[in-house]
């Protein structure tokens, strides 16, 4: 949004609306397999790329019908926060912490000032969702809390 990319040039995703034939595993062990990588730790999106890169899982949608996060959703593992907004946490609170030893660092400033405008407008969009409470906003302190 603030950089000077002119647009993004990359492969496509297929379209596809069935699930293709080589695909190894099906519905049931594919929801196993997840239930198995979250109780390891992972993250929806390392999930994502285990089940894509090791397994030949192109699309967890098509495969189960489901998206990743209701399936995990419905076997008990729900998120305080979402792991985009998480992952925007972790980068505002290590660039305050930048910050806090080198005052004089504007371009860390600038970047700090545009990460946590991204953290508002998500938080926004989650609030309309209702995956955050009404009255959530940000605030670094009790962000850092939560991190810890």
């Amino acid at each position: 949004m603030y950089a000077r990319r002119k647009g993004k040039s990359s492969s496509k995703k297929i379209v596809r609306n069935v699930v293709p034939e080589w695909q190894p595993l099906k519905s049931e062990e594919l929801i196993k397999k997840i239930i198995e990588l979250k109780k390891e730790g992972k993250t929806n999106a390392e999930i994502g790329l285990i089940l894509r890169d090791f397994y030949g899982v192109p699309s967890v949608k098509l495969a189960t019908g489901k998206k990743l996060s209701k399936i995990l959703e419905e076997h008990g593992f729900k998120d305080e926060y979402p792991e985009d907004l998480m992952n925007l946490f972790k980068k505002a609170i290590n660039l305050r912490r930048h910050l806090s030893k080198h005052k004089k660092d504007l371009h860390h400033k600038r970047s700090l000032q545009l990460i946590e405008s991204k953290i508002r407008r998500l938080g926004k969009y989650y609030v309309r969702e209702k995956k955050l409470p009404k009255d959530w906003g940000y605030k670094p302190e009790e962000v850092e809390l939560i991190l810890k």
